[in-house]
């Protein structure tokens, strides 16, 4: 297993190919479910509009994208009490990313924070629906199956099937550090070798602040805690092929006593332009 944690330019080898300084810092992971009867409605104004006027057309921001989970996708979610992120565990429908440069955290979300208000202000909002997580992240690390990965800063715009959303939180008395080796010794690579999931990106939760309390709406549930980890993987493949990787990650993780997994939540890329999944929510 690759990863590109501690990548320094000056020792960079030009014949590794060309570093790419535009990296990801900051990460909006923003949850939603449309009210029952507004799903088109809803995801036609969310692709159309706030993908773009909410985020994409702020500073620093260079890339989003939406992913959907179906009833299907839902049914799959564990555990089923106690989601750190979706609870009850089927609450929450489209999934919304976006990438902001690393440390332009702040000029980014700053501009976020009075940007809604104004749109809401101008008419601009969507009323329909209920946010069931929307919480601001830091980048902590990459890890990737392959010696010549897709990095995780284009991971949104290459095309990936599917996303799979994990926290995983250290046991009580365990180290985060005992964790993390584990992560990367154990339980990455075991979920990741000769199989369909190309990389995990892991971030941090930002703790709520005036900022993000301003929000015009009811942000969900809380950010998880600070020895949480929120880690994104990206799938070549639908979900229910490879779900019991996940679960087999869990076990091994919960056998470990250093940890375990918290939330598990699995997505299906939209499809822009269109109004697939829409009717498959519930």
């Amino acid at each position: 297993m690759m990863s590109d944690e501690n990548r320094d330019p000056q020792t960079h080898d030009p014949e590794a190919g060309p570093m790419h300084p535009v990296t990801a810092g900051s990460m909006l992971y923003t949850l939603v479910d449309p009210e029952k009867g507004h799903e088109v409605a809803y995801n036609r104004w969310y692709e159309r509009d706030h993908f773009y006027g909410g985020c994409m057309t702020g500073p620093w921001c260079f890339a989003g994208s939406r992913w959907v989970a179906t009833r299907a996708m839902k049914d799959l979610r564990f555990p089923i009490e106690g989601n750190s992120v979706n609870n009850p565990s089927d609450r929450g429908s489209y999934l919304a990313v976006y990438w902001v440069e690393n440390g332009h955290h702040d000029d980014h979300f700053a501009w976020g924070a009075d940007q809604v208000v104004k749109l809401y202000m101008a008419g601009r909002g969507f009323q329909e629906r209920r946010h069931a997580h929307t919480v601001l992240y830091t980048h902590r690390s990459n890890r990737y199956r392959d010696a010549d990965p897709v990095p995780v800063d284009v991971a949104l715009d290459h095309g990936y099937a599917a996303l799979v959303s994990i926290v995983v939180e250290p046991s009580d008395g365990a180290s985060t550090g005992d964790l993390a080796a584990w992560l990367d010794a154990e339980g990455l690579p075991g979920l990741m070798a000769d199989g369909p999931v190309a990389s995990c990106a892991q971030w941090t939760a930002v703790p709520r602040d005036e900022m993000t309390n301003n929000a015009p709406m009811d942000l969900g549930s809380s950010p998880i805690g600070p020895d949480a980890t929120m880690q994104l993987f990206f799938v070549e493949d639908d979900p229910r092929e490879c779900w019991d990787r996940f679960v087999d990650y869990a076990a091994r993780l919960e056998a470990s006593g250093l940890g375990r997994v918290t939330s598990a939540s699995p997505f299906l890329r939209t499809v822009v332009g269109t109004d697939r999944y829409t009717d498959e929510l519930w």
